[in-house]
């Protein structure tokens, strides 16, 4: 066992959404060795079409970004030992006691090899295109 725990971000944005894609990209990271996924959050993309002023080396609309929730408690269902873990949710996007019993049911269906990191988002645009207050 390795004194470091090295995790692996699930690459969505670049293979995009395919289960089974996803589920031999999870395997084969257990079979490996790597201790957890790690996967990224974003409810909406920028469209950026609409936004012309917007960095279109950041992420947009056309990205794929599975819900953590959803995209764990499936690749918990297809491997053993590796664990996950949110590469920061954005809480303030979600109703917070929802956001804590998904995290909760995910992390007994996954055996408790669910880690849940949060923070407030940076993305303004996000936050308007969900009706919420960014400040």
């Amino acid at each position: 066992m390795s004194k470091f725990n090295i995790g692996i971000t699930v690459p969505v944005v670049d293979v995009g959404g395919d289960a089974e894609t996803l589920r031999r990209f999870a395997k084969a990271a257990e079979d490996i060795g790597y201790h957890h996924l790690a996967a990224t959050d974003h409810v909406i993309g920028v469209n950026a079409a609409s936004r012309p002023d917007w960095d279109i080396a950041r992420n947009t609309s056309d990205d794929f970004f599975h819900d953590p929730f959803v995209l764990f408690a499936f690749l918990a269902g297809c491997t053993t030992r590796i664990g996950f873990a949110t590469q920061i949710m954005i809480l303030p996007q979600r109703q917070t006691v929802l956001a804590a019993k998904q995290a909760a049911s995910l992390d007994v269906i996954s055996s408790s090899r669910f880690r849940f990191g949060i923070g407030i988002g940076w993305n303004e645009i996000e936050f308007e295109a969900l009706n919420e207050n960014f400040t």
